[in-house]
């Protein structure tokens, strides 16, 4: 993807004009040009100067923009356009001023005029046209920018002002010429009525109006990035070889580079904590106000502030790569891409123009040959089509909306990585999220320890540590840590594997070994009644039990829990008030993520699920409605590709982030909701937007050309049609500024409820789900009465593999449905425990 500054665009026209001329290149696989920013982003193969030129050729400029460019330089841009902006207002108003005062002061009020002008009417028209063409030197630009669209047949906005007032100038002109040559009386009649010198200037500085309030206005819609921009310290406290602490700039400090914090600065740059602590306020990452403690070995971020505390620091980003960098970049990125809701205006915004110019030319004809108006009259029609219409509005309608939505976003740590995101996010039906890290903290320890065959604990653990040292795996993590606390040596592991989605394996001093879930484990060996019946229990209670078995024979189970969020169960419940389906992904057994999946309150739970089968279950559910899938993981990123939306979370692996079109900076699920809220207001405030841009132009236009004269009795004044043009730009973005007070962590109920239900998913799925399932029949003896049937039932349903049983003590059987993960001859031996006899 290269982005592009474009230069000389002043409406939607120009863009869909550029963004045309480029896309028909061969070679250019993706062209999207944002009217906010000036800019255009390519994805292409081609030269830049092939991509230039094209532009050029379609009578704009461009270059390729710097990949090093601080957004205050795009900031410092725009003040300087709305300085200038400012100095032609004063200067056309100063001259609009005088130039009011002699053509209507005098006629309508009798202000006095000097000697030589209040009884020479020519003289009086001669001093307007000076007045006038003062205030179109002015404003000259719209001008420029109007007779260059002709000739590169793009015509624009500035192309409708400049005629507007052109064909107003010219006009009057004649009229002056026929004034010296006419006699005394029918110049006075001329000069009361047939003069257009005040519209034509009066139409310049009022569209200069709109032009100014419209750019003090897009120059709010960064103030998101801006306030991130401004919080980044210029100094840092650089400790140098000899330990001496040397001031410098900020931008200066290197990679490896050792500073110091003191309370009440801010953090210069992405550093590790090697000495100290402090109590550090996040907020302008995450968006959550209370400080996070950091201790020796924890990351800090540049641009945050250091509450209380000191710390000395080793700097880990700079530059570009900081999160800060990346933060202003993805918003930066987003801004410069369009929602999919565009492509109706951008249709429009492509034959908007000429239309109108052809509206207008119908117009003057229908009113002149018709209607039989004078030509003056007619005119006053064409010109007032001319300048009520604006291409702007349409243009800015999206592209505003995104740029304050992407910057609110910021604020509050949910980054769009593009405007399809930030409109898709809110459409979803569907949310699917990871139980590992996403719903739970992604931080497991050891909880339970079961040995068996009277095997010493320490074996066990000696076999847990020598095995799960080698994994990566988040459960792996926590036996090892727990085994290195108790002081446990490992040794050393030959032709060490990894079972996908169940475990590990390797020789052992000679042995077999492995480390499973249990139903890999009884695929593999016996296990014992009472052990079966610990992990069951274990199972039960949202744990995770791992068998560690060596040549053949269990020596035990550790289990394991990832703590839940603290703030699950409230992200859950305020998705589905918001009518969002939710559910829960895990590769854990059916018993414990049950256990998990109640207590947060999703709607529905996928259980035993391997990494390669996330994506195809994405895949499936985007048939049912539209899906956001939430990860963390290396093993989500095929599952958040495929997703409508992927939502990373912050703490999640590069792959994950990389992946996904959302990322959540702060961890936690309750973000989900607030990203999908201010998608909905946002795409809500889009629709505003381009109700207003298309609405007004179809009341307007038809106003200014008298289609309502007859019917109600309305008409328009040219410079009445300017003043509406020149605020219709103004209310669009006006309206987006609104976004930033949207109040994210409303929890009413936003929605009806979801079109999906747990029905639906279970008759969509029902063939993976029967072949996970498997049905055994199995004759029963000895029981005699209904507390019989209950006591086989209760014994066979405490298996985590048994999914349900139907015992009758009339039919002497037991009929029983497993996932898969037990085989006839337990099912037997569990009946035979509970004191029952089996054929």
């Amino acid at each position: 993807m290269r982005k592009f500054d474009i230069g000389g665009m002043s409406c939607a026209a120009c863009s869909a004009r550029v963004e045309r001329a480029v896309g028909s290149l061969d070679g250019v696989s993706s062209c999207s040009v944002n009217l906010l920013t000036n800019s255009m982003t390519v994805e292409s193969d081609l030269d830049d100067k092939v991509i230039i030129s094209a532009v050029e050729g379609a009578g704009y400029s461009a270059k390729v923009s710097e990949k090093r460019a601080s957004p205050s330089v795009a900031s410092d841009s725009a003040k300087k356009e709305t300085k200038n902006l400012i100095s032609r207002l004063i200067s056309s108003c100063v001259v609009l001023i005088f130039l009011m005062y002699v053509s209507m002061g005098h006629v309508m009020w009798g202000f006095p005029l000097p000697e030589f002008l209040s009884k020479n009417p020519l003289a009086i028209a001669l001093v307007q046209m000076a007045l006038t063409l003062a205030v179109m030197l002015i404003n000259k630009r719209f001008f420029i920018n109007g007779v260059k669209g002709i000739i590169n047949r793009s015509p624009n906005m500035d192309t409708l002002v400049s005629l507007g007032a052109g064909a107003a100038f010219v006009y009057s002109a004649c009229m002056t010429v026929k004034m010296a040559l006419a006699d005394t009386e029918t110049a006075h009649h001329i000069l009361h009525g047939e003069l257009y010198f005040e519209s034509a200037a009066m139409i310049l500085a009022l569209i200069t109006v709109g032009k100014t309030l419209e750019a003090r206005a897009k120059g709010r819609t960064t103030s998101a990035i801006e306030a991130l921009i401004n919080l980044a310290p210029k100094i840092a406290h650089k400790i140098d070889a000899d330990g001496n602490t040397v001031d410098i700039p900020a931008g200066e400090i290197k990679v490896g580079d050792r500073f110091c914090v003191f309370a009440g600065e801010s953090i210069p740059t992405d550093a590790k904590v090697i000495h100290g602590g402090a109590s550090v306020d996040e907020s302008m990452l995450t968006g959550e106000s209370l400080p996070v403690d950091k201790v020796v070995g924890d990351t800090v971020f540049g641009a945050t502030v250091s509450v209380s505390g000191y710390t000395v620091c080793e700097a880990v980003n700079v530059g570009d790569d900081t999160v800060l960098s990346g933060i202003i970049k993805m918003v930066s990125d987003a801004t410069a891409t369009k929602a999919p809701i565009a492509k109706i205006a951008d249709k429009v915004s492509a034959v908007f123009v000429p239309c109108v110019i052809a509206i207008s030319l119908v117009t003057m004809a229908v009113w002149l040959i018709v209607s039989g108006m004078d030509v003056g009259t007619s005119l006053a029609k064409g010109i007032s089509v001319l300048v009520i219409s604006c291409p702007c509005a349409l243009g800015l309608a999206t592209p505003v909306a995104i740029m304050v939505g992407s910057g609110v976003g910021a604020k509050r740590g949910i980054l769009f990585k593009n405007a399809t995101a930030l409109e898709n996010t809110g459409r979803a039906d569907i949310v699917i999220l990871d139980k590992t890290g996403t719903l739970t903290e992604g931080k497991p320890t050891v909880t339970d320890i079961v040995t068996s065959g009277g095997i010493d604990e320490s074996e066990l653990l000696a076999l847990a540590l020598s095995l799960e040292a080698k994994s990566e795996h988040p459960l792996a993590r926590a036996v090892v840590d727990y085994c290195r606390e108790k002081c446990i040596e490992a040794k050393e592991i030959v032709d060490f594997k990894t079972l996908s989605g169940s475990g590990v394996e390797g020789v052992f001093e000679g042995k077999d070994a492995f480390a499973s879930n249990i139903k890999f484990a009884l695929s593999r060996i016996a296990l014992s009644d009472d052990l079966k019946c610990d992990a069951d229990r274990l199972s039960s209670e949202g744990k995770t039990p791992m068998i560690f078995a060596l040549d053949g024979a269990p020596l035990g189970i550790i289990a394991v829990a990832d703590k839940l969020r603290q703030s699950s169960k409230d992200g859950v419940a305020a998705l589905r008030n918001m009518g969002i389906f939710t559910v829960m992904l895990t590769g854990d057994n059916r018993r414990t993520a049950e256990a998990v999946g109640k207590s947060v309150g999703v709607d529905y739970i996928f259980s035993d699920v391997l990494p390669a089968e996330k994506g195809e279950i994405v895949r499936e559910m985007k048939k049912l409605g539209r899906v956001i899938m939430v990860g963390d993981g290396i093993n989500d990123a095929v599952a958040l590709t495929v997703a409508d939306v992927g939502v990373a979370i912050g703490a999640g692996s590069h792959i994950a982030l990389d992946a996904a079109s959302v990322v959540l900076i702060n961890s936690g699920v309750e973000n989900v909701g607030r990203a999908i809220r201010l998608s909905r207001k946002t795409l809500t405030n889009i629709k505003e937007n381009l109700f207003w841009a298309f609405a007004y132009n179809v009341i307007g236009i038809p106003l200014a050309a008298g289609a309502f004269v007859s019917l109600l009795g309305w008409s328009m004044n040219p410079m009445f049609g300017a003043l509406a043009m020149s605020l219709s730009s103004f209310c669009v973005v006006s309206n987006a500024l609104r976004l930033n007070f949207v109040k994210l962590d409303r929890t009413r109920i936003m929605r009806g409820k979801s079109g999906v239900d747990a029905a639906k998913i279970e008759e969509h799925f029902k063939e993976r789900e029967d072949k996970k399932k498997m049905e055994f029949t199995i004759k029963v003896s000895g029981m005699m009465c209904p507390h019989c049937e209950a006591r086989v039932k209760k014994c066979l349903e405490a298996n985590e593999n048994i999914i349900s049983a139907t015992v009758s003590h009339v039919a002497g059987s037991a009929i029983v449905v497993t996932d898969g993960g037990i085989g006839e001859e337990q099912i037997k031996s569990i009946i035979i425990q509970a004191g029952y006899e089996v054929e």
